[in-house]
């Protein structure tokens, strides 16, 4: 049970890309919340991203994480350093948001969580893709087709020229189904448990310094209910179109999402399947941490969730490595 919260929130972000963007602009839209600091680990970025929103600048995580007047920190960084941030900030007493995964490896993340409950503190782990509007819609018509057998989730993003970033970085990036727990967190949400994974993964122009170009991860889920999916994940220059299907095929028809136009299949015809807008969730999930931290309301969303949709991919990079079948 959270206690002792007082407004307004006083909040740190860590990072300074797109996600820690759309925390900062929610942060300064609510009432209950004031942000105070912000760290990042480029110093012209960290610079106009503090005069931008108006926060103080600070040079590390450590010190971030350790200022005594915060009461929550938003996790908004590179995937390697997640779980460290979050257990630091955990000891020193505050709430916080991160953005999936929360750490690479299920045992550091079930560490985290662990942390989390005994120090009672909040730990959420952001999936707004599970209260998005295409997830919602999917739920909402899967009844229609009958009993689920197979589903393929395919996301490749083209790039070109593709400059070294940390997401193109084989360590701070993380196995791909890690670093796009996304994927997996969204069939798990659907179909439950998993039984065994096999996986092959791949990346291109691959250095001593661990960056890449381009990756490709493919891998294959047996759920326990007898569900087979398939998960694709590949970006970079190899690509010369990007692709986002959702397919799941059920014994009365099928469900089809090609981006967000979602389709239902059945053998009467054809319908289209109504989609809210993906825009606001940023908001939207910024709204329901503080909805639960000052008045109690539940979370879509249990670490717990997560960390086993973080087992299954690291049940998948082990599959990649050792080219077995992995039991999860």
């Amino acid at each position: 049970m959270i206690t002792n919260i007082n407004l307004p929130l006083r909040v740190g972000i860590i990072g300074t890309g797109y996600a820690a963007k759309k925390r900062a602009e929610a942060i300064k839209s609510d009432r209950r919340t004031e942000l105070l600091v912000v760290t990042g680990n480029t110093p012209e970025k960290l610079r106009e991203f503090s005069q931008a929103y108006a926060a103080q600048a600070i040079d590390s995580w450590n010190k971030l994480v350790n200022l005594p007047q915060l009461d929550l920190i938003f996790v908004c960084t590179i995937n390697q350093n997640c779980g460290a941030i979050a257990k630091a900030a955990i000891l020193a007493g505050k709430h916080v948001v991160v953005e999936y995964p929360l750490a690479l490896e299920a045992k550091i993340a079930a560490e985290v969580i662990e942390l989390a409950s005994q120090k009672q503190k909040l730990l959420h782990i952001e999936h707004m893709e599970i209260i998005g509007g295409l997830h919602q819609a999917l739920k909402k018509q899967l009844a229609q087709i009958g009993k689920v057998f197979y589903a393929r989730y395919t996301t490749i993003s083209s790039q070109h020229p593709v400059k070294p970033s940390w997401k193109y970085h084989r360590a701070m990036f993380g196995f791909p189904l890690a670093a796009a727990l996304s994927r997996i967190h969204r069939l798990t949400d659907l179909f439950g448990t998993v039984e065994s994974v096999t996986c092959c993964n791949r990346y291109w122009n691959l250095t001593d310094s661990d960056y890449f170009t381009a990756c490709l991860c493919d891998a294959q889920l047996n759920f326990d209910s007898g569900i087979r999916a398939e998960v694709t994940y590949g970006k970079g220059d190899i690509f010369w179109h990007s692709d986002r299907t959702l397919e799941i095929y059920g014994e009365q028809g099928k469900i089809l999402f090609k981006g967000e136009q979602g389709t239902l299949i059945l053998e009467q015809g054809e319908q289209e399947i109504p989609v809210t807008p993906r825009r606001g969730l940023f908001a939207q999930d910024t709204a329901m941490v503080l909805d639960y931290l000052f008045e109690q309301q539940p979370l879509y969303i249990q670490p717990q969730a997560s960390l086993y949709a973080l087992r299954v991919a690291n049940a998948a990079r082990e599959s990649s490595l050792t080219k077995k079948v992995v039991y999860v």
